[in-house]
């Protein structure tokens, strides 16, 4: 039986992935399919269920939790680190207000997070590793990055205004939640349980021979040297993403509440996971 595994081309789903992908465990019945896509892409494909199991944003999730349920593991949580607005000099977190910002897609949970820190501001939509070049060429005020932007935009010259982690956690007390694995409905119970077992059979191969894993992952690293990928994979692969956690759950769950009563999305949603 095929399943079709859609995640982004980083080095961290890379990571998470590399068992299933060089065949390191036994799958049984399962042959695993891989596509690689930028997360908005992503996001808009799982409205339309086109892959078995998808890497989506949070901020996604209300639009197609009618055809996906979360796994328990797989996610990507920023504990105190996650999306940051970054500017050609400095600036202050209230002239956000207005601005012209590059936004890596607006079902990102990035996005998600701007509009719940400052709503007022002037989106536009930039592939997410274009975004450090649109603001240093000055055709945006700032720039929302994602991915190992996060650790590079000093090296680039580039000043930060805000870390969206660190902010949601301020308010919060809580990891700021990015993204997840989603499996879809139609499967049926009996093979939605053991996918799920074999996702996280991946990831716990992955931080047990970290090594070999991290060696496969930096094909996928952008140009980060060895150092940088091996931290940027242990921000965002780690304990949390084997489980969730009670913490990480109620932080789902609350993002998801904060989004609906800001108005960012069209209904109140209770995240269902696949246990």
């Amino acid at each position: 039986m095929d399943i079709h595994i859609a995640h982004s081309p980083d080095s961290d789903d890379a990571f998470m992935f590399y068992a299933l992908a060089k065949d390191k465990l036994p799958t049984g019945k399962f042959r695993f399919q891989h596509t690689l896509q930028d997360i908005e892409t992503l996001n808009r494909k799982a409205l339309d269920g086109v892959y078995e199991i998808t890497a989506i944003s949070f901020h996604a999730y209300p639009y197609l939790e009618d055809k996906y349920m979360l796994l328990p593991s797989g996610a990507s949580m920023g504990d105190r680190y996650g999306p940051m607005v970054v500017a050609r000099e400095p600036m202050r977190q209230d002239d956000l207000r207005g601005k012209r910002i590059a936004v890596p897609g607006t079902m990102t949970s990035a996005y998600l997070a701007m509009k719940l820190f400052q709503p007022d501001f002037q989106e536009v939509v930039v592939p997410f590793d274009q975004i450090m070049d649109a603001v240093k060429r000055k055709e945006v005020d700032a720039g929302l990055l994602i991915h190992e932007g996060q650790l590079t935009y000093a090296a680039e010259g580039l000043s930060l205004v805000v870390d969206f982690g660190e902010w949601w956690f301020q308010n919060t007390g809580l990891p700021l939640p990015l993204g997840g694995n989603v499996i879809r409905r139609d499967l049926g119970a009996e093979d939605i349980r053991e996918v799920s077992r074999l996702l996280k059979a991946s990831i716990q191969y992955s931080l047990d021979h970290r090594g070999e894993a991290l060696q496969y992952a930096l094909q996928f690293a952008r140009d980060l040297d060895p150092a940088t990928a091996d931290r940027f994979v242990g921000m965002y692969v780690n304990e949390r993403t084997l489980d969730y956690g009670e913490e990480g759950r109620r932080a789902v769950q609350l993002f998801l509440d904060k989004a609906f009563e800001a108005g960012v999305i069209p209904k109140a949603v209770k995240a269902e996971f696949a246990d």
